[in-house]
């Protein structure tokens, strides 16, 4: 994927994201370029199925996901545990109770 390194991310305690370890960022969809692996891929949805999961067929992982901002607008969010170049330590993290959503 193509995209701007980060320096904060989000860490949410829904089911999900809490059980998959997930630190997120998040990316207008203009902004984001899969380069390769989309034979890889599959889709998975939950609960209200408004953001659909995608998941490496051949070892799991979870590096992104699509959905909608709360303005609309289409986003992605980056699993960014997934990115090698990304200094984990080095981001700011917020906390998301999306389990009281």
């Amino acid at each position: 994927m193509d995209a701007e390194l980060p320096t904060e991310a989000l860490s949410c305690n829904c089911s999900i994201c809490r059980r998959k370890g997930l630190l997120l960022s998040f990316f207008p969809i203009s902004a984001f370029t899969l380069n390769s692996g989309q034979d890889q891929l599959s889709a998975y949805t939950f609960n209200q199925h408004k953001i659909r999961h995608q998941f490496c067929r051949v070892c799991g992982a979870q590096p992104f996901a699509y959905g909608t901002a709360p303005d609309g607008a289409a986003m992605c969010a980056v699993n960014l545990r997934c990115v090698p170049d990304v200094a984990l330590d080095a981001l700011q993290i917020h906390s998301y109770d999306g389990a009281s959503v």
